[in-house]
Parts: structure tokens; C-alpha cells; sequence
């Protein structure tokens, strides 16, 4: 195995189970040499997080509400007292309430668009304000997105707006950072079976048009989403910055998910109705 990243050490924002795409990306890192903290979100994510952490020799584990500037700073803090210098960060953190991912998105309340936003797109600011001053030999800052944010995808509501933000927000923070060495991109991957995607009403209608669809005629693999976080985060990627990196078997290249839908015999119009009249 080659050892791309040795030497280089790294936080992880947002493992929370080994089927999500931030352990795989953690798993490439680590098999490839990195060093590597972990954060969670509460004593139940605790249970689960730290497992995994241990498993790759972390000596960090950390609690970490991405909406509180204060715990943000002191997980840096305490980076920096046991590692030192900072190589990388994977910000993999996205939430909305259950009931805005699905309905009349005419409907969001705001209660609900500042969750979604605050979480999912400007936590990516208070983290990178933080990782700078400890990115001293140049850095990569990786966050996660998804093609909601590009076009209307049924059912992800607020969370496109806030993929939409996220992705907006890399591209401002790769053009004052980039002179620093800094480099920030998105990953914007396909579909994949994770826990997290189960929150989505229809998303096993959006696997099967993915799968139809795509230039590839199949989904991607947490395997495939975990070399493409590992090529962002290593010097593989030295002269990329400010990009939204689609590892999704071409199919943000293909037309929309409602006329997809007619490949699979899906009317993607009856599903919306009848999510709606559950909600």
C-alpha cells in the first residue's frame, strides 16, 4: 500500500457510522498513512465514533457542535497541542429536520432553513477560520456535497439550498486562502446506500434513475467516494482549488431526475403526492 499520506495529519468532521462516506474517506486516509482526529456530536454519536477512531490509533476524539464557535475553536486547540501542524480537514456535516426533506418546499419555515443552512453550509467558515492558522505548510479543506445543490432533486428541499450555499462558500474561501497554499473543494457524490440517505423520501427512486441513467449504467461505491476525498486531500490534487469534484458515474453530466424518471418507468409526480400525504 502506498503511504500518500505519511506524515500528514488531519480532523474529520461528521463520521458517525462505518457505512457513511465520511468513514470511507477516513479509511482511504488512514490505510494510506495519515494520522487523524475525530469529532461527534453528542454522547449517543460518542458511542459510535469512538470505535472507529480507535481503530485508526486516533488520539483525538472530541465532542464538536459545528453551531458553537467556542467548541469549534477548542477542538483546534487541542489539535494543535498534540499534533502540531495542520494538513487537512474533511468537513462532512449536513442536517435538516426530517420534515424539510419532503412536502411543498414553498412550505420550509425558518426555523428549519437556518438549521439546515447553519449545520450544513456556514459551519464550513468557523472550521476554516480555525484550521488556517494551523495549516502552516499549505493545506486541503474538503467538504461534502451533492447535485441538489446544482438542480432540483424531488425531495431534497433546503437541503439543495444548503449544498447550493455550501458550494458557493468553497469557492469564496479557495480564492482568499489559495495564496496561503490553502485549497478547498467539494466532493459532490452520487447516490450511495448510507443511513444518512434513508432520511430522503424517494431515494431508492433516485438510485434506480442514477443507475439507469448515468454514462456508466451503474451507482458509485463508498469505495470510489473514498479515493476521491483521498485525491483531494493529498498532493494528488496540489493544483485544484475552488472546484466541486463530481464522483458520481458521470451523471451530473445527463438531464433531469424527473424526465430520467421515465427510464425506470418512475412518475416521479404520483411519488411526490403520495410522500406528501404522509407528511
Amino acid at each position: 500500500m502506498s503511504q500518500l499520506m505519511s506524515g500528514k495529519k488531519g480532523i474529520v468532521f461528521g463520521v458517525s457510522n462505518k457505512r457513511g462516506i465520511a468513514h470511507a474517506i477516513a479509511e482511504k486516509l488512514h490505510e494510506h498513512g495519515a494520522e487523524i482526529a475525530f469529532t461527534y456530536a453528542g454522547e449517543i454519536m460518542k458511542d459510535r465514533v469512538t470505535p472507529i477512531a480507535e481503530e485508526m490509533g486516533s488520539k483525538l476524539i472530541m465532542p464538536c457542535d459545528v453551531t458553537s464557535d467556542d467548541e469549534i475553536k477548542a477542538v483546534f486547540k487541542e489539535f494543535k497541542r498534540i499534533y502540531g501542524r495542520l494538513d487537512f480537514v474533511i468537513h462532512a456535516v449536513a442536517f435538516a429536520n426530517k420534515e424539510d426533506l419532503g412536502g411543498q418546499f414553498y412550505n420550509q419555515t425558518k426555523e428549519g432553513w437556518d438549521l439546515a443552512l447553519g449545520v450544513s453550509a456556514y459551519s464550513l467558515i468557523p472550521i476554516t477560520r480555525e484550521a488556517r492558522p494551523l495549516m502552516t505548510e499549505g493545506g486541503s479543506i474538503v467538504t461534502l456535497s451533492y447535485l441538489g445543490g446544482e438542480r432540483y432533486v424531488p425531495n431534497y428541499n433546503i437541503m439543495g439550498v444548503a449544498k447550493a450555499a455550501l458550494e458557493c462558500t468553497v469557492r469564496y474561501l479557495a480564492a482568499e486562502l489559495g495564496r496561503e497554499g490553502i485549497r478547498v473543494n467539494a466532493l459532490s457524490a452520487g447516490p450511495v446506500k448510507t443511513l444518512a440517505a434513508k432520511g430522503i423520501s424517494g431515494f431508492d427512486i433516485l438510485y434506480k434513475i442514477t443507475e439507469a441513467r448515468s454514462p456508466m449504467k451503474r451507482n458509485i461505491t463508498l469505495d470510489e467516494v473514498g479515493n476521491s476525498g483521498l485525491y483531494l486531500a493529498s498532493h494528488l490534487s496540489s493544483g485544484v482549488t475552488g472546484e466541486t469534484h463530481h464522483v458520481d458515474c458521470g451523471y451530473h453530466a445527463i438531464s433531469t431526475v424527473k424526465a430520467d424518471a421515465k427510464i425506470v418507468g418512475v412518475d416521479v409526480e404520483a411519488d411526490e403526492a403520495a410522500a406528501n400525504q404522509d407528511i
